[in-house]
């Protein structure tokens, strides 16, 4: 099946039960909020709709996370937090008994899951663990990425929290777990399993949690939160405002694509527009339209200064990149330009 946009006549908040919305990069940038992330929530829990936060940082405890949401007036319990930390104590007992030794490599929150799961949590090589849970703390330096590669060596099963090669900060991005981990998959040659996004489980475990009939999954990765979206069969929002750009979402690989595309979460509480095939070959979503022609993306907009407006030329983009990939065209990837939802200029043609 094709994988494209879709379209909704309602706001999001109306059509779907749940939101499963990521952290880093949707809701906050390291320790500041991103706009539109406290009105979209509060907009769509007034609306009935429910949250998981479902990050694929283990480095933190659920109770330290929803405290962090609550400081930036996104009020949460920690009931509602779903972290990767415990998605990998969850792979663990897939096949380790109750009392195994686990050394992990991370932070608090990891510790507690693993602690919680029924494992023995040990701190070096020599503790002869059955396995060894990895996940991303900013305090991890080479002695411990050293103590994992000797038990990894020495047979213990490697499972990591995820395998986010960048982490989006305050100042930037960051290395994240995919990054460190692959430091001692290139010290043992032996690849982890991991428990994180893009793998849908965290989704399945959120939604089991929850009771949920409708979800919807929100995130800023393409790679991870949207590519679990369409593994797991969920669908998927892309707000714009973290890693993957709209640019982006114009090239994505079918099994990353989103469903459904945002300025940030405020696009929760609004109808989404599907682009709909013209004539002579255009895709029009509203007053914005775009097709390849010989290879070459072009693209128009109407000037709107909103932001929803502009995500329409990035839905109109979308559109007609994937049809003419889908259906074997050729397609010149340099001629899709940024496609800037904020700021004043929008879109010309690509060239």
């Amino acid at each position: 099946m094709t994988a494209t946009l879709l379209g909704s006549d309602v706001p999001l908040a109306d059509r779907y039960d749940l939101a499963l919305v990521d952290l880093d990069g949707v809701t906050y940038r390291g320790h500041e909020p991103i706009d539109g992330a406290s009105e979209g929530l509060a907009g769509a829990r007034a609306r009935g709709m429910r949250m998981v936060f479902v990050t694929n940082n283990a480095s933190r405890e659920p109770e330290s996370v929803a405290a962090q949401l609550t400081e930036l007036s996104i009020p949460t319990e920690p009931a509602e937090v779903m972290t990767a930390a415990q998605a990998a104590a969850q792979v663990l007992t897939t096949r380790l008994a109750p009392g195994a030794k686990v050394l992990v490599i991370g932070g608090a929150g990891l510790v507690t899951a693993v602690r919680v799961a029924g494992f023995e949590v040990v701190t070096s090589a020599d503790d002869e663990p059955d396995a060894v849970a990895q996940g991303f703390a900013p305090e991890l330096g080479w002695s411990d990425l050293a103590e994992a590669a000797y038990a990894v060596a020495r047979g213990a099963w490697f499972v990591a929290s995820n395998l986010d090669l960048s982490l989006p900060t305050a100042r930037g991005f960051a290395p994240g777990n995919g990054a460190l981990v692959g430091a001692v998959r290139a010290a043992t040659g032996v690849v982890p399993d991991s428990a994180g996004k893009p793998s849908p489980a965290m989704y399945r475990m959120a939604i089991e949690r929850a009771g949920a009939r409708s979800p919807l999954v929100v995130g800023d990765r393409l790679d991870t939160d949207l590519a679990g979206a369409r593994a797991g069969g969920y669908p998927g929002l892309h707000v714009l405002t973290g890693v993957s750009t709209a640019r982006d979402a114009v090239l994505a690989a079918p099994g990353e694509r989103p469903h459904f595309l945002g300025g940030d979460l405020r696009s929760l509480l609004l109808p989404h527009p599907e682009p709909e095939r013209a004539a002579e070959g255009w895709w029009r979503c509203r007053d914005a339209a775009a097709r390849v022609v010989d290879g070459r993306l072009e693209v128009h907009g109407d000037g709107a200064v909103e932001t929803d407006r502009r995500v329409d030329v990035v839905r109109a983009a979308c559109a007609a990149a994937w049809a003419a990939v889908d259906g074997g065209a050729q397609f010149d990837a340099s001629t899709v330009p940024d496609l800037p939802v904020e700021g004043p200029d929008l879109v010309g043609r690509a060239g």
